[in-house]
């Protein structure tokens, strides 16, 4: 039977994995935002791509400190499932020919790729408060506000998007 002290061992050996696929998906994010900027029809909708760049560039930077803090340096582990969310969005924005279909598109798959990066998020904060890295805590959940904030705002735009698309 495994003391306490193990199940922490090994929920921290988790947690650094799950960290450094965290990494790796808003890496590829940042790769792909731009093509969702210069996609998008809408200045709004591009306007939020464009602010949540941004806000990317900063999670890239919260994870590389985490990183660094606990093994010395920000090393990836690939993350699959956002490799496979690019490819979807990327075909998703091949086939729409209309361009308020492509801007329901974007939504979607930014929305996807929002509710894994919140269920990332919420885990990796949950792990780090179980294991006492306060400091982690903070910066995981900063990132999971901005997540939050930018799934939000994308639902209040596809409103908008979707009746124009349904129209």
């Amino acid at each position: 039977m495994k003391t306490t002290s193990e199940h922490l061992k090994t929920l921290h050996a988790l947690y650094i994995d799950h960290l450094k696929k965290a990494l790796d998906m808003e890496r590829h994010i940042t790769k792909a935002l731009p093509t969702m900027i210069d996609k998008a029809t809408t200045p709004e909708l591009a306007n939020a791509f464009r602010n949540h760049l941004q806000e990317t560039e900063q999670h890239v930077s919260r994870l590389e400190q985490i990183l660094t803090r606990h093994t010395g340096s920000a090393k990836t582990e690939t993350c699959k499932t956002i490799a496979a969310l690019v490819t979807e969005a990327e075909n998703g924005i091949k086939d729409a020919k209309d361009p308020m279909v492509l801007d329901v598109t974007l939504i979607a798959a930014g929305q996807e790729v929002e509710h894994h990066e919140i269920a990332v998020y919420g885990t990796l904060r949950s792990w780090a408060q179980l294991m006492g890295h306060n400091e982690d805590v903070s910066l995981l959940e900063a990132t999971l506000k901005e997540e939050k904030a930018a799934d939000d705002k994308l639902t209040r735009i596809s409103v908008q998007a979707n009746a124009r698309a349904a129209a």
